[in-house]
């Protein structure tokens, strides 16, 4: 599915552009490009809220019967195992505070090291790709349907 974000506004297609940009090079290993992309996500306002959307839809999409502890401890360990492979920055508790987060069960409040903005944009790349993996779908879909949802969540409140 090829998706044009040229009806968005220019902040969303700057989201956009760099989480496709960064989620192409983590499929790629492309650890250089993966730096340009998520330096981009990092300065992008909203991009955490974008991401988590995506990550949430991914969950949803590769657990149709739902996700208990075992599904998500699956999910960060094959991320982080893949991702370690070429980004031995990766840190397994900032995949985790990803999966909390786009599962609504993530309080930051309660973090003794809550990661900042920089790491989760550096993060949720990795766990994009990794779940897209199991989909073997591209990401503009699910780009899409979490901008649909946020300007729908807005607009009803």
């Amino acid at each position: 599915m090829s998706v044009t974000w040229r009806h968005l506004p220019a902040s969303a297609r700057e989201i956009a552009g760099a989480a496709t940009d960064a989620v192409e090079a983590a499929k790629a290993r492309d650890n250089e490009a993966y730096e340009v992309a998520a330096d981009r996500l990092a300065r992008a306002e909203r991009s955490g809220l974008v991401l988590g959307s995506v990550v949430r839809l991914l969950l949803e999409a590769t657990h149709r019967d739902g996700l208990d502890g075992d599904d998500v401890r699956q999910v960060l360990e094959r991320c982080v195992r893949a991702a370690a492979t070429w980004r031995p920055d990766v840190d397994p508790h900032v995949v985790l505070v990803l999966l909390a987060g786009a599962l609504g069960v993530y309080d930051p409040g309660e973090d003794d090291s809550p990661p900042d903005p920089a790491a989760l944009a550096r993060h949720g790349p990795l766990l994009v790709a990794d779940l897209l993996a199991v989909t073997g779908r591209p990401v503009d879909g699910y780009l899409s349907a979490a901008f649909a949802e946020i300007e729908r969540t807005e607009r009803n409140d």
